[in-house]
């Protein structure tokens, strides 16, 4: 127990490599019981947290200000740290296949900047063997070192989910591994600092690189059995929200409902497994029927939007179409992997030109990845159709005046809502003699 030790008593320093929504909470966690060093290529980024200002709306400004870590994109100063925490993102290329360059990169900077007897731990997702097989080759090339000898290597999959203010890093479940008793029991403990709820212990990096692909590919396909019915009852004129409510009232109900699936986990997570199994020569069948049936998921909305339009009359290419929200999911300014992305690139098939609407999610890095401007709300107007495609709090919390005066001047029949999230009450928006149509 050496390195914890000497981290407990700061005599070494934990960095932390790549500071999104990941890497930055576990930062911040870490700087209230040891030295950190909070490390990431983006200059703006690093400049954001120094100034006190959390862009991922994670731990907050007010953390951010009184946090000690030292934040830097000089990777020289990773050579003052012993414990490594890579929490790079690991997306999908354009033909579903994992993109590796991230993980891949990072292990460059760290081994160029690696001594001996320091540990190096992988949280970004990868399918089993890539800490092993492609990360550890890169770090002893890098460093001269070799690991089992001069560093050891641990994998502890992420776990944190995005916006969610009661699930946190200290209250779920660590999965830790090491690639022996020592290295397992030095990265468990070092975990155990800052995981109120302790750790689990995996028998091998495989098995917690596996966990993690697995975790996901079960959510995806719970979600994806959930988006059929929705387009089976859309056929036969039954809501599936009243469905999924009486399905609830059943005690091993497991409480899924439909919708888009997007973001860093779910929705790329079970390609990577997918990719490893067929290399070793299996076809998945359940897997990719589920990824198949939630990435088609933004199109249905789109033709269920162009259905409401020509049922209100309406010219589909003339009329003004405006989407609430962007971001992969509520309360976050996370747009990575956004599935209304789908949604809107599907309206532009014809010949139309949403408007998007999203005061959380990062301007910024909507126009850089989807070259899309969002609209500030307060200069909509003369809508034809809203769609309400995330369940912000901010749009949960508009009153009906002022979702009505987005609309044009005409009858209520005229004016569509697609509630994507079926967060409203549709009794209440008939009544009013809106069109209104809810996933």
């Amino acid at each position: 127990m050496k390195l914890y030790k000497d981290i407990i008593e700061k005599k070494s320093k934990i960095a932390v490599i790549g500071l999104g929504y990941v890497g930055m909470p576990i930062a911040v966690a870490f700087a209230k019981k040891a030295d950190v060093i909070g490390f990431d290529l983006n200059n703006k980024k690093i400049d954001l947290y120094k100034s006190g200002i959390d862009p991922t709306n994670e731990v907050g400004d007010d953390e951010i200000k009184k946090t000690t870590v030292d934040f830097t994109s000089d990777e020289i100063k990773l050579r003052e740290a012993k414990f490594h925490i890579v929490a790079v993102p690991t997306p999908i290329n354009s033909d579903k296949t994992p993109d590796l360059s991230p993980v891949e990169g990072a292990s460059r900077i760290v081994g160029r900047n690696l001594t001996a007897g320091s540990i190096v731990v992988y949280e970004s997702t990868v399918y089993p063997g890539v800490t092993e097989d492609v990360c550890v080759p890169i770090l002893e090339e890098e460093s001269g070192l070799k690991c089992g000898v001069d560093f050891k290597i641990g994998y502890s999959p992420e776990r944190i989910n995005p916006g969610d203010k009661v699930h946190r890093l200290e209250n779920i479940i660590k999965i830790v591994s090491g690639m022996d008793e020592e290295s397992l029991d030095e990265i468990a403990k070092v975990y155990e600092l800052v995981i109120e709820v302790g750790v689990h212990r995996a028998g091998s990096i495989k098995v917690a690189e596996a966990a993690k692909v697995v975790e996901n590919s079960q959510r995806d396909i719970n979600i994806a059995f959930m988006n059929e019915l929705a387009m089976v009852f859309d056929r036969m004129g039954i809501d599936t929200k009243e469905v999924v409510e009486a399905m609830n009232t059943k005690w091993n109900a497991l409480g899924f409902t439909p919708g888009l699936v997007g973001g860093h986990c779910i929705g790329v997570d079970p390609y990577y497994f997918v990719y490893e199994a067929e290399k070793l020569g299996y076809h998945s069948q359940i897997i990719l029927s589920g990824r198949k049936i939630n990435d088609g998921m933004g199109k249905f909305v789109a033709d269920a939007i162009i259905k409401k339009l020509i049922l209100a009359n309406k010219v589909v290419r003339q009329s003004k179409v405006v989407i609430l929200g962007l971001a992969f999911k509520e309360n976050t300014p996370d747009t990575r992997n956004s599935k209304v992305v789908d949604i809107i690139d599907s309206l532009k098939e014809y010949g139309m030109e949403p408007i998007v609407v999203d005061p959380e999610a990062d301007a910024d890095e909507a126009k850089h990845e989807y070259g899309i401007d969002l609209v500030d709300i307060k200069d909509v107007k003369d809508a034809d159709c809203l769609v309400l495609a995330v369940a912000h709090d901010i749009f949960k919390q508009m009153s009906w005046d002022e979702i009505d005066y987005l609309y044009g001047e005409f009858d209520n029949a005229e004016k569509i809502l697609i509630d994507v999230k079926s967060i409203l009450d549709r009794k209440e928006i008939e009544s009013m003699g809106y069109s209104y149509w809810r996933l």
